[in-house]
């Protein structure tokens, strides 16, 4: 399964300059995801490339924090301040990257507003975004709308 995740833009940066290797979220996928594709939130709004997830950490905060501070790309007061009406939370661990050549608008290929938490997508949407050279299409190349929102 393929999921789209809405990123901050300096979260984006982190992930793929490979300081950032966990990405936060209060709620996660139901669905085994194998591969997330990111879509950089305002101001970019631009999906912008995509990682492999090695898998989801749920833990309380302090064990939480305390497993993934070292690659969190965040300080324990952004950390907590984020999941403060919670008592646990999730990491996706983030494996290999791919950072598009040319980033895509959300419009060309989700019909909605980005999604708050997530969106599963199509497997034909990754196709649609990647060439077989692995460059990202063209951003003016019309692209298959998902086939199921989370």
């Amino acid at each position: 399964m393929i999921a789209l995740l809405s990123i901050k833009p300096e979260f984006v940066a982190q992930i793929f300059a490979g300081t950032k290797r966990y990405e936060f979220r209060r709620v996660v996928f139901k669905q085994p995801v194998k591969k997330v594709v990111v879509y950089s939130s305002a101001p970019e709004q631009m999906i912008v490339g995509e990682f492999d997830v090695e898998g989801v950490i749920h833990n309380s905060l302090d064990d939480l924090w305390r497993d993934t501070e070292h690659a969190s790309g965040i300080s324990a007061s952004v950390f907590y301040s984020y999941f403060c009406d919670k008592d646990s939370g999730y990491a996706i661990k983030i494996g290999n990257v791919l950072r598009y050549q040319e980033p895509t608008p959300l419009n060309k290929i989700y019909p909605s507003p980005p999604p708050q938490s997530f969106a599963y997508l199509s497997p034909d949407l990754l196709d649609a975004l990647i060439q077989p050279d692995g460059t990202a299409r063209r951003s003016d190349q019309a692209c298959p709308v998902p086939d199921c929102v989370g």
